[in-house]
């Protein structure tokens, strides 16, 4: 792989230095974390959500967002998901006019690089995408290890698998590759569970749904609603084991996974209970959640009810949108975080280690602050860059909201987000975020560091509007890095600790998954304001089981590439 300008050798790891421009506030919103970009940064993208005036279920769920570096150069390019009409709408007064080109998946390439400003072009014509189906969420993964990105996109029918050329543009490569489902699938991620190298693929499915025989549902009151989930009928996920010659294999059935069903949204790998080997905890929109444990990469066996994390502290199902995983109070062990229903709370499982959980939302104070909120997208994300996971949630309703109905909204279902501190392990909300606070019917939280400057910035969908850029001017202390393997293509699943001279021990994991139906940065970035990195130095426990050292110099607001095998061998 060839090395952009900017990045040297030194010792065991490749660094690149960022000095690039900042978009600047103005007086009014210095208090402010997160402003908006002018002109979005040229993202020029409204979602469509097909409505009828029928309320659809498939009318609510949005759709997600791709962060990925397509073209290699150094900077991360955006691809986001849409929607289209659903069932028999000719006669709808709801239906619009689309003028031009009907709606479709689009591909925006980042022009940071070599430009050194923030500017998206949207290049979907000439990328050879061509996605017209009622699009749902997107995972990225060089799934053929030709060294660039590919995307899997699901949707309400066919899924699609495209291609990276390699030369900027892409093909369909579903018929090759066996990897479509034609059913209604939301959530999907590239993993390696079996630690072949070759990133396996798994797709949640939500239920059985056709628009042309829509149920019909109500309140209380007798006023038509959209229905809840319980009305339909729910199917399984599905897994496909890369075979390492461009197809996949449907291991569904013998993998264990057709064992359970769901109504999946959301999902996430991560080795849950220190074993050397990913797991999958699947987040189930009113019904239990899956903890699917990796049987040593041949099998998998669903330990959520013994985990604890099936269910709420109170036995409950909830209504399961979004989902991140992170330690938030610095113990080493993971996190789990899921977003749900109103009347509800979000729910937080803190981990305790050995794959077992316990529901914590009451003692980190995040369950009043949720109850009166429905929650879709969410990231743990280190905002200020102070070393602790902070906490996103992007809102929007899923029952109409008559006060907004009667306000003539067409899409009554607005709600704010919400920024949580992190302030040692109990979370506050945030409150001087105007732009992040707006109402909308928001869905999906997509990660990255989109102007390379170090802090995170996120990208929110809206179901039915347009999707917005924030970018983060903290302008705070930090390390990055990269982790690739010994043929330098991009590890997702590892384990890095920054281990500092005082003692403190600050845990991330390489992971593009999880939220709401999107993919993010691959890169990590870890918060080290008012720390030093003198006497630092990193322990990476790959996926494949491996356990690696890495020795400093490290330099501060610097991404800084790891390659496997180049450290110290520590077991």
């Amino acid at each position: 792989m060839t090395l952009h300008s900017g990045y040297v050798s030194i010792g065991i790891l490749l660094i690149c230095g960022c000095n690039n421009p900042r978009v600047q506030p103005d007086s009014r919103v210095q208090n402010q974390i997160f402003v908006a970009v002018p002109d979005n940064a040229g993202i020029h993208f409204t979602h469509t959500n097909g409505m009828t005036g029928r309320l659809y279920i498939a009318e609510l769920m949005g759709a997600g967002a791709g962060w990925l570096d397509y073209d290699r150069d150094g900077d991360l390019d955006l691809f986001l998901v849409q929607g289209r009409m659903l069932g028999n709408h000719e006669q709808s007064e709801l239906l619009v006019d689309w003028q031009g080109d009907p709606p479709c998946d689009r591909l925006f390439r980042n022009e940071l690089v070599p430009s050194g400003h923030l500017d998206f072009v949207d290049v979907t014509q000439e990328s050879g995408i061509l996605g017209l189906e009622y699009g749902m969420g997107v995972a990225v993964g060089d799934y053929d290890r030709n060294g660039f990105p590919d995307l899997y996109v699901t949707n309400l029918g066919n899924n699609r698998l495209w291609r990276n050329n390699g030369d900027g543009t892409f093909h369909d490569a579903t018929p090759v590759a066996l990897v479509n489902d034609s059913r209604w699938s939301t959530a999907a991620i590239f993993f390696d569970y079996d630690r072949d190298q070759y990133l396996d693929l798994f797709v949640c499915n939500y239920a059985e749904f056709n628009a042309n025989f829509e149920k019909e549902c109500a309140t209380p009151q007798g006023t038509l609603d959209y229905c809840g989930p319980l009305s339909f009928a729910s199917i399984t996920d599905r897994l496909f084991h890369n075979n390492g010659d461009g197809t996949f294999e449907d291991v569904t059935g013998s993998s264990g996974i057709a064992s359970a069903y769901g109504r999946g949204l959301g999902v996430i790998a991560s080795d849950l209970n220190d074993d050397g080997w990913l797991d999958l905890y699947v987040a189930n929109d009113s019904s239990a959640n899956q903890l699917w444990i990796n049987q040593g990469g041949h099998r998998f066996e669903d330990n959520a009810l013994m985990a604890g994390c099936a269910y709420n502290g109170s036995g409950k199902a909830e209504g399961s949108m979004g989902i991140e995983i992170g330690d938030i109070d610095g113990d080493g062990q993971d996190d789990l975080f899921v977003t749900h229903f109103v009347n509800e709370t979000n729910t937080l499982y803190r981990g305790k280690g050995k794959g077992l959980f316990e529901d914590a939302t009451d003692f980190v104070n995040l369950a009043t602050a949720s109850r009166s909120l429905t929650g879709f997208g969410c990231a743990f994300i280190d905002v200020d860059n102070d070393g602790d996971l902070d906490l996103l949630v992007a809102n929007g309703a899923v029952k109409i909201k008559w006060d907004q109905q009667t306000k003539g909204e067409i899409y009554p279902l607005k709600e704010p987000n919400q920024l949580f501190r992190n302030n040692a392990g109990q979370f506050e909300v945030i409150k001087t975020e105007p732009e992040l606070n707006k109402w909308a019917v928001s869905r999906a939280v997509a990660m990255a560091d989109a102007d390379n400057d170090g802090d995170i910035d996120v990208l929110i969908t809206e179901s039915n509007g347009p999707t917005k850029l924030l970018l983060n001017h903290s302008q705070l202390n930090w390390v990055g890095f990269t982790l690739l393997d010994k043929q330098n293509i991009e590890v997702y699943g590892a384990r890095l600790t920054l281990c500092l001279g005082d003692g403190t021990k600050l845990t991330r994991c390489v992971r593009v998954d999880g939220s709401y139906l999107s993919s993010h940065d691959p890169r990590v970035n870890i918060g080290i304001t008012g720390r030093t990195l003198s006497s630092a130095y990193l322990m990476v426990n790959w996926p494949d089981g491996g356990l690696e050292k890495f020795e400093g110099p490290f330099i501060e607001r610097t991404y800084i590439r790891v390659q496997k095998g180049s450290g110290i061998d520590s077991h």
